[in-house]
Order: structure tokens, then C-alpha cells, then sequence
């Protein structure tokens, strides 16, 4: 459904249906789901990946996929230094600062295993197109970089890899990792997110206000790592030393014993040389969620708007 005013008629449709539940879930539905919740108050709304709720009937809910993107750019770099490069490619989809964060948080992995790497970025604008996805993914692999990982929703970054002899990151799905070229992929389980929601619903218990969950909730994955699975060809000859960094790092994600603020933890430089977060701060949610100066009542104080320091690429437009 596109985003803007088909959507709003889209979720009007499904409140005057009488469902008692609805769930929107992209970062342009945020505003069109407000606005038709204050002509529903009975209904319960949630909205993935915003910002904004009354704290009644209309809620936001999301979570801190920029753990696994971290976990998966430490992957990344170190089958990059294996095969002695330094390049390595994000499709990125639209200018929010999502789609920054999670950028950035794959830098901040890679330099953990490769702090000579360097990563570009190809913009796409849109959440799911297959032809556009590959050749984003082409044209950083024709530019020199060794793993691609991306934004969107289809298995092109591994597709292409596959056909290249590189290697590529899917995203959104676990089932989206079948090529031999897939290095991983980050991956949402929502089932253990919306059960108990839906269920507090019915029971009437529920209250909308902003939900962020980490990695100790259990929805997020990383291919290859996780309970039952096993390493991916691309991981199997990777140095044991960067195996191990993952492994700890990600069972004490799932612990709850670091989170998306310690991913974001000071000193963080940006791309220009600017300190962004000084070191011993870290970042709020307000500054993981928002460009500068944040929504009125929001406000920001480091923001994500830059770009880390091992990025290539320029700041997109906001507007």
C-alpha cells in the first residue's frame, strides 16, 4: 500500500470494518494511522518504526534491529579483510533516519573487524523493488566492494553476489538466506511481539504508548548465529577471533546486557571528522529515532543525521 493518502483510506477501511487491532507498518503510514485513530477511539492502533502516539488508543511500537546490523557488519568486515578487500556496499531505502541508523550501526560492526574498510551507499527510495535492488547491488559491486547488505525487502544483494562471486546481506526474513552467496541475514520474528499484544488487547490491559524492543525480546535474528542454526559457507572460513567477537557479543544482546544505546556509545566520529557523540555519552531514543532538532516535545540532542566516519557517501536530502 502506498504511503500518504491510499494508505490513510486504506486504514479508515479496515477501522470502520470494526477490526479492535490495527498495525501499520511503515514510516509513512505514522501520520495517516494518527489521524484516523482520533476518529476511532474504541480501536487500538500501532504504529511500526515512528515516533508519535497519544498515549490512548494510538501507539508506536519497533525495535532495535541495529543490534543484529551491528553483529552483521562485524561479519561483514572480517570476510572482507579475509578476502583482502576494503570495499563494502548498503542499499539503502529512503532518506529516515532509520535507514541511517541502521547504516550506521553496520559501520560501527565493520570497524571492529576491518578499521581500514570503507563502506558506500546507493539510494533507492522505496521498501520492496526487485530490478531496483539489483542494480543498486551491481553498481557497488562493479565499484569495488566485496559485501552488499541492504534496507529492502528481496533477496537481490545475495542474488547478485551469487552471479558476481561476492557476497550479499538480505534482510527482513530468515528465509531470504538460500544462495550460497548469502553471507546472513538480519531477520524480525514479530509473532513474539504482537502475540501478547493482541492478547491485551482482547483482554483489555493493553495501553499504546512507544515500545522499542531490544534483542533480549527474542524477535530479532542473525542468520547463521542463532539457537539451531549454522554458519553460513561465507562464515566457515572466517578468523575464530571475529567468530568469537559476534558470538559473545550477541549472547550478551540476548541477555540484556548491552542494547541499542551501547551500539551508540561515544566517541563516535562522522564522516567530516566531527565528534557526534562524545565519548562517554550515548545516545537517546529521541536521537536514534529523529533527524535534528526532533519533533516538538521530542527534541534531540546528538540526532542521526551523519554519517560514521568509515561511510563514503554523502548526507541524503531530507526534503
Amino acid at each position: 500500500m502506498p504511503e500518504g493518502a491510499e494508505a490513510e483510506q486504506a486504514i479508515r477501511s479496515l477501522a470502520r470494518k470494526g477490526f479492535n487491532l490495527i498495525i501499520t507498518t511503515s514510516f509513512g503510514y505514522m501520520d495517516p494511522t494518527a489521524t484516523v485513530a482520533e476518529e476511532f477511539p474504541d480501536i487500538t492502533f500501532i504504529h511500526v518504526s515512528g515516533y508519535k502516539t497519544n498515549n490512548k488508543n494510538f501507539g508506536n511500537l519497533f525495535g532495535a534491529m541495529e543490534d543484529m546490523k551491528y553483529l552483521a557488519g562485524m561479519v561483514a568486515g572480517s570476510r572482507a579483510k579475509t578476502d583482502k578487500s576494503t570495499k563494502l556496499g548498503y542499499i539503502a531505502t529512503f532518506p529516515i533516519p532509520e535507514e541511517l541508523r541502521l547504516g550506521n550501526a553496520f559501520a560501527l560492526g565493520m570497524a571492529k573487524t576491518c578499521p581500514e574498510c570503507t563502506l558506500d551507499v546507493r539510494w533507492i527510495n522505496t521498501w520492496h523493488d526487485p530490478v531496483l535492488e539489483k542494480e543498486a547491488a551491481a553498481s557497488l559491486f562493479d565499484g569495488g566492494a566485496d559485501v552488499v547488505f541492504t534496507g529492502a525487502d528481496t533477496p537481490a544483494p545475495a542474488d547478485v553476489a551469487q552471479a558476481k562471486g561476492k557476497w550479499g546481506i538480505t534482510y527482513d526474513w530468515v528465509g531470504s538466506c538460500k544462495v550460497e552467496r548469502c553471507l546472513t541475514t538480519i531477520y524480525w520474528d514479530w509473532g513474539k511481539i504482537y502475540a501478547p499484544i493482541a492478547k491485551a488487547v482482547m483482554d483489555k490491559t493493553y495501553k499504546p504508548g512507544s515500545q522499542y524492543f531490544d534483542a533480549d525480546s527474542g524477535a530479532l535474528g542473525l542468520f547463521g548465529f542463532m539457537e539451531g542454526q549454522q554458519p553460513t559457507k561465507g562464515m566457515q572460513d572466517l578468523p575464530a577471533a571475529d567468530m568469537q567477537m559476534v558470538k559473545d557479543t550477541l549472547t550478551k544482546m540476548l541477555a540484556g546486557q548491552i542494547n541499542r544505546f551501547d551500539v551508540f556509545a561515544g566517541e563516535i566520529k562522522d564522516n567530516k571528522g566531527k565528534v557526534v557523540v562524545p565519548a562517554g555519552q550515548k545516545m537517546s531514543q529521541n536521537d536514534l529515532d529523529q533527524f535534528p532538532p526532533g519533533a516538538p516535545g521530542l527534541e534531540c540532542k546528538y540526532c542521526m543525521y551523519w554519517w560514521n566516519q568509515n561511510v563514503t557517501a554523502e548526507l541524503p536530502k531530507t526534503q
